[in-house]
């Protein structure tokens, strides 16, 4: 800290330097930029006899002074691009002003576009403006005992410091974008399948649609106590309920739980719902929607993982619950009894809060034996009907619901239903869930204003949830929730 303290010193001298001895303003309104630094490097032509002049602005990277004549490097939104900077070109004022720039400042160059000496595109500049100056050094690229390091290398640092990382390591600022893409193109689909996009509120006064436990607030002037939401399902369902028949939200979840590889409190997801279909037809758009994206950002159905190759071409494997537990785990549980399930559960360390309950008990034993050995994307259908109250039972077999979840490489993506629309079976799988608070802190609580809007007529109905999250770092092969999120929910610091 001493070190940083002392070269922020320096650095703060030198702005005084440029103030009041050079008489430079070091943070003007703005800059007139007309190129970036790859279109610059791609539209080179050096068959022309006039170089082509360009106005670039970014930060500079790299600085090599050479007495009358220095050599740096900029960064801009799109990259980097040598300048080459001489006292002749630019005049003795700005010359001294370039002398006592850093690493970080942010600078204005124009100047014609040509190579050097050793065939590298470079900025001549004719003219420099210093944009901002930089007070906090930031972390650079050492070397010791031999061995090159980043020194910004930690990445809880990293993560709390987001703007320094997407600044200084190399592929951060791509992973972003490639989200960005990604949340485009599912729109994008989403759109041409003519869903409306729509809005709903993020502070309710009844949470529902999964059980998590939720962040609490409270709304003063009406003296009520809010919940963060930790879905998006219940108010979409009350527009399909409206008319709505195609709607969906792409929009923030809160859940007070813990942060692992997967998880963190605050998520986005999308959640779409379709009036006079089904869990079958979710099924289609969830892979229309996941090897489109694929092959808009990746350029391949084929993407690498975590070591693995996985095939996101389409179709999709479909497997019920309990033919996956007989597949992978070995066990046939519609022929077990109650003993003997719960036995098992409990030999592979599992329980089911509140009790033994056949179907959640069957529903635990998939996620312990189950869920990671599902590498190549499959549907796990027919989930035990005591696992959702939202979604309508198999009428073939009630025991089971229409319902799939989506797994790819171990990790849940997607989650789908066809959608509960009998008011009498709601109302009472909803208390009975409510029931389960005495001993289930994460079930939702009754939810009766809802309950009443499907009361009033609701169709058919298929609803799907995508993990945003995931889906990107499935995308992007990153290996950590926290490496999507540009600022992850983190324990304050001392």
């Amino acid at each position: 800290m001493e070190e940083e303290s002392g070269l922020i010193k320096v650095r703060k001298e030198k702005l005084r330097e440029i103030r009041e001895d050079l008489g430079i303003n070091p943070f003007p309104y703005k800059y007139g930029v007309t190129d970036y630094s790859a279109g610059i490097i791609a539209g080179f032509d050096e068959t022309l006899t006039t170089p082509k002049s360009v106005s670039v602005a970014g930060r500079i990277m790299t600085v090599r002074v050479m007495g009358k004549a220095s050599f740096s490097t900029i960064q801009d939104r799109d990259g980097r691009i040598q300048i080459y900077v001489s006292q002749k070109d630019i005049g003795d004022a700005s010359y001294e002003l370039f002398k006592k720039l850093d690493i970080g400042d942010i600078i204005g160059v124009k100047g014609g576009v040509k190579k050097t000496k050793t065939g590298e595109i470079s900025v001549f500049v004719s003219e420099l403006t210093l944009l901002s100056k930089n007070i906090r050094p930031l972390p650079v690229v050492k070397e010791k005992d031999g061995e090159v390091f980043d020194a910004f290398a930690d990445k809880e640092l990293r993560y709390r410091n987001r703007h320094v990382d997407l600044i200084v390591t190399p592929g951060v600022k791509e992973t972003f974008i490639k989200r960005i893409a990604i949340i485009k193109r599912i729109k994008g689909i989403l759109d041409e399948k003519n869903f409306y996009e729509v809005e709903t509120p993020v502070l309710q006064p009844v949470y529902g649609g999964a059980a998590a436990s939720p962040f609490t607030s409270r709304h003063n002037a009406l003296d009520i106590k809010l919940y963060l939401r930790i879905s998006l399902e219940p108010y979409l369902k009350r527009l399909i309920v409206g008319g709505f028949d195609r709607v969906y939200e792409i929009g923030k979840c809160f859940r007070n739980e813990g942060i692992d590889r997967t998880h963190n409190p605050e998520f986005t997801m999308l959640e779409l719902y379709q009036a006079y279909a089904d869990f079958s037809d979710m099924m289609a758009i969830t892979e229309e929607i996941f090897e489109k994206t694929a092959l808009a950002v990746c350029g391949s159905t084929t993407i690498q993982y975590d070591g693995k190759e996985i095939n996101l071409k389409t179709p999709w494997r479909r497997l019920k619950v309990t033919d996956a537990l007989k597949e992978y785990a070995g066990l046939d549980v519609m022929s077990m009894s109650d003993a003997e399930l719960e036995g098992t559960l409990d030999t592979h360390g599992g329980h089911v809060k509140g009790g033994f309950v056949r179907g959640l008990a069957i529903d635990e034993l998939f996620k312990i034996l189950v869920e990671d050995k599902l590498i190549q994307p499959v549907f796990i259908t027919h989930h035990p009907v005591e696992t959702t109250p939202l979604c309508k039972p198999d009428y073939e077999d009630e025991r089971f619901l229409q319902r799939f979840e989506l797994f790819i490489n171990g990790t849940e993506l997607a989650n789908a239903y066809s959608e509960s629309n009998d008011p009498l079976f709601q109302r009472k799988t909803l208390y009975e869930q409510s029931l389960r608070r005495e001993v289930d802190e994460e079930a939702p609580p009754m939810d009766e204003n809802f309950v009443q809007a499907i009361e009033a007529g609701m169709p058919p109905t298929g609803g799907l949830g995508i993990g945003i999250d995931r889906l990107v770092m499935l995308l992007t092969g990153e290996k950590s929730i926290r490496d999507v999120l540009l600022f992850p929910t983190m324990r304050p610091q001392d």
